[in-house]
């Protein structure tokens, strides 16, 4: 089963993901900020890092980076209202999905089997 590691820092969003990823069967750890994603990033391994871009103590986009660093094999979608803002200040992120707030339930659904199908494909599941 892929696992799933899922950065918010809105708490209503961050369980309504969760729980939205868990009942079509992904495996899903949440935490509020890129900080609390370190230690589990660096113990345990995860197919999807699901984050917000916007965050406080460490954005999406240097998570995301850290999580590349540490296995360059998992996969990036960043979820976020603030894409264009938070992409224009040039700074370099992981290849990465990305899909803009506000989205339904289903399109993000449809966007994590999406990047999983793909690996199966591949043959990197």
């Amino acid at each position: 089963m892929p696992r799933i590691l899922l950065a918010e820092d809105d708490t209503s969003m961050r369980e309504y993901l969760q729980r939205a990823l868990q009942r079509v069967g992904y495996d899903v750890d949440s935490v509020g900020c890129g900080t609390e994603a370190m230690p589990l990033l660096e113990s345990d391994r995860y197919d999807l890092l699901l984050t917000d871009i916007v965050m406080p103590e460490m954005d999406g986009i240097e998570l995301a980076q850290k999580a590349s660093a540490i296995d360059p094999d998992i996969r990036v979608m960043f979820i976020t209202g603030f894409a264009a803002v938070a992409l224009q200040s040039g700074r370099a992120a992981p290849e990465a999905k990305m899909l803009s707030k506000p989205f339904h339930l289903k399109d993000l659904v449809a966007e994590v089997d999406r990047i999983f199908q793909t690996e199966d494909q591949h043959g990197r599941l």
